[in-house]
């Protein structure tokens, strides 16, 4: 349980270019049961730049947890995806792949390049929302993060 991060807000990165399911996003996790702060980059240089804190990032927190959409523009969120992956200092921090794609070949992908879940972002409000809860209620709170290095 994460019962033991209550001094600290769990930092969740999100990398979405759809202002209106970041809002979704912001709603869904705000009637949540656990603290936490929430970052998001529009596209996948901004997410990378964030997560090596490059230039204006020099003073970003290493997220908890990252939600990533696959259809970004400059760099997409297979790419993201797996640069992450092969970073040994960003490997360990979860990735939720939450994308509007059914695509068995994403699906494929996303787990062969060692996503740690892929959910498919429903159209509808209500079920966006249960699906961000769920998301919130099993990676915040029944699931032990990594710890973040330095803590």
């Amino acid at each position: 349980m994460t019962s033991g991060r209550t001094l600290r807000p769990i930092e969740i990165l999100m990398v979405e270019d759809n202002p209106g399911d970041v809002r979704l996003t912001q709603e869904a996790l705000k009637g949540g049961k656990v603290w936490h702060e929430l970052a998001v980059a529009s596209d996948g240089v901004a997410a990378l730049d964030y997560l090596l804190r490059r230039p204006p990032h020099e003073n970003a927190t290493r997220p908890d947890l990252i939600l990533l959409d696959l259809n970004l523009p400059r760099k997409d969120g297979r790419e993201v995806l797996a640069a992450i992956k092969a970073d040994p200092s960003l490997r360990s921090i979860p990735v939720v792949v939450l994308t509007t794609s059914q695509a068995e070949e994403d699906v494929v992908r996303a787990y062969n390049l060692n996503a740690n879940c892929y959910v498919t972002k429903p159209v509808d409000f209500a079920q966006f929302t249960r699906i961000v809860q769920a998301i919130e209620d099993f990676w915040l709170t029944v699931v032990t993060l990594p710890p973040r290095p330095g803590l």
